[in-house]
């Protein structure tokens, strides 16, 4: 072997060297700054799922580079290298497109939390409570107790309504009464029942109003506020006393001439 064959191995042998010096460092340097970027990231309370995410992307690019920047450091040309990955991404994006999709959106829902774990939603169509939220889907259990999968695409795309939220819900009843009954003394019978609950909210405040007139039926429309909890329960009640007191008094509910709207429990 002459003496520039030995120059070029030993040449070689010293890139490969460093490269590989250089490979092992850039791991674990890559797992600090990645393992940074989370511990940054939960002091800022984002969600794990997706702290747990970025940090894994925030890795992944960076081993990336690092691959890249270790063949040029061992004299690998990596002009075609680049190019194949950048092929390989292309295919993989387009194979993906709603996968992707479903992954941005999940992305901005955890981030900007339109609704969290627990609250009363509909979204996607699909009403019911938020069961779990991951990067690709929301799961909704229905009122009747089922289990829905709703891709977060879906969602980002659709109006979201919050019934949680605010903290409390506006509810209506409307019921009719007939021409020869006293309006008076039904309203004053409906108000009495709204003050006495303690689950309707004193402000802002309930009452009832003269709805319609109909062509048999006089409706009433009665609205009240109550914390969300309360909401079924209060309505249930509220529509049994004006039964009730109606049949007491004397005042007739003609048939077809009630609209009972109960708003779903959460």
């Amino acid at each position: 072997m002459d003496h520039a064959t030995r120059l070029v191995i030993i040449s070689w042998a010293i890139r490969i060297g460093i490269a590989l010096v250089a490979l092992v460092i850039g791991f674990w340097i890559a797992a600090r700054v990645a393992n940074v970027g989370r511990r940054a990231l939960e002091r800022a309370h984002v969600d794990d799922t997706l702290a747990g995410f970025l940090r894994n992307a925030i890795y992944g690019l960076l081993i990336a580079f690092l691959i890249v920047q270790v063949m040029g450091m061992a004299g690998i040309p990596t002009a075609s290298f680049i190019a194949a990955l950048g092929a390989a991404g292309l295919a993989i994006g387009l194979a993906l497109n709603s996968s992707l999709s479903n992954l941005a959106w999940g992305v901005l829902l955890i981030l900007f939390r339109p609704y969290r774990i627990g609250d009363y939603v509909l979204v996607g169509g699909v009403e019911g409570s938020v069961q779990s939220i991951n990067l690709m889907h929301t799961y909704i259990i229905t009122p009747d107790n089922r289990e829905a999968i709703v891709p977060n695409a879906k969602v980002g795309g659709d109006a979201i309504i919050n019934f949680n939220r605010l903290g409390k819900r506006r509810f209506e009843i409307k019921v009719g009464i007939a021409y020869d009954d006293d309006i008076g003394q039904a309203m004053d019978i409906i108000r009495g029942l709204l003050e006495a609950d303690p689950r309707i909210m004193k402000d802002p405040a309930p009452g009832v109003w003269t709805d319609s007139l109909g062509a048999s039926n006089i409706t009433l429309v009665t609205r009240g506020w109550c914390a969300v909890a309360d909401m079924y329960g209060a309505q249930t009640t509220l529509l049994r006393e004006i039964k009730d007191k109606f049949g007491a008094a004397g005042i007739t509910i003609p048939s077809s001439s009630t609209d009972i709207r109960l708003l779903p429990a959460e």
